[in-house]
């Protein structure tokens, strides 16, 4: 081949490289504005989130904070402690909810006790709530028309009288409940602090009657027991003796009733166990 025409077709195969290589630098370009870069994240569907509850749409069982059977399964004086500062809710079938802080209970040790219904470890249709479960309720009436609420602790027999409650919702409804049912006094409206201030008068003014004998408050829909609100301070309590066992012999004088120091809401201040508390705590420091 002439040194001329080998020289020619030299320049035009570089020409088409030449070509060839900004077609493809072109393309790499344009690829490159249409690709979304390795670095953007990639936005999904949201990962799948567990149940959730709404507060407005809670059934009653979602109540965070009913206390359970757990609370009740103890000896019958800790648990008479233990339920100072808690929240005694009753629901009415109109859904009237009607709530009160216990302020006062008595224990009762079961078959060794004198003053308990259960004393000789004798059991009845009446008294059978004392040997269920903790955290059964035995109601029963006296003077064939009033009623008291216990509610059963560990050991055979055993339970604790809620005795008094300070009123923290569904006042009105309470003292409706309270008049309808008391007797006497009829034209005179009650004060707050008369409406829950004893055993039977709590059971009127939530309506409890012997119909809630045996019922379960760890799971019951019309009565449960709530924890004391959070920041609640710890109650100072005063034992002292229990009222209206005057014939239980030297039980009578044991220290197995328990309430609030300085509560409004109590039915029976013992000035003589308070001063006698006074001094044990002086003594402790």
């Amino acid at each position: 081949m002439p040194a001329r025409g080998a020289g020619q077709l030299s320049r035009r195969m570089g020409q088409k490289k030449q070509r060839l290589l900004e077609a493809r630098r072109h393309q790499s370009l344009t690829d490159g504005a249409q690709m979304p870069s390795t670095m953007e994240p990639c936005l999904g569907p949201p990962a799948a989130l567990g149940p959730q509850r709404s507060i407005y749409f809670s059934s009653p069982k979602s109540r965070s904070a009913q206390l359970g059977s757990e609370f009740f399964d103890q000896p019958a004086v800790p648990l008479a402690r233990a339920f100072l500062g808690q929240v005694l809710v009753r629901r009415l079938d109109d859904g009237t909810e009607l709530r009160g802080r216990i302020v006062e209970t008595e224990a009762y040790l079961g078959p060794e006790d004198a003053a308990a219904h259960s004393r000789g470890g004798r059991q009845t249709p009446r008294n059978r709530g004392m040997f269920m479960k903790p955290g059964t309720l035995y109601v029963y009436i006296i003077y064939g028309m009033y009623f008291c609420m216990n509610v059963s602790s560990r050991g055979d027999g055993a339970c604790v009288l809620l005795r008094a409650l300070e009123p923290l919702g569904g006042l009105e409804t309470m003292r409706q409940l309270r008049s309808t049912l008391r007797k006497g006094a009829a034209g005179r409206a009650l004060r707050d602090r008369e409406l829950c201030s004893g055993p039977s008068k709590l059971c009127q003014a939530m309506a409890i009657d012997k119909s809630f004998d045996q019922r379960d408050l760890a799971k019951d829909e019309a009565v449960w027991l709530e924890r004391s609100p959070p920041g609640s301070r710890e109650p100072a309590v005063v034992a002292a003796a229990r009222v209206g066992i005057g014939q239980a012999g030297e039980w009578a004088q044991k220290p197995l009733r328990f309430y609030v120091q300085g509560s409004p809401w109590v039915s029976v201040v013992d000035r003589a166990a308070e001063q006698n508390s006074q001094a044990c705590s002086d003594k402790a420091f």
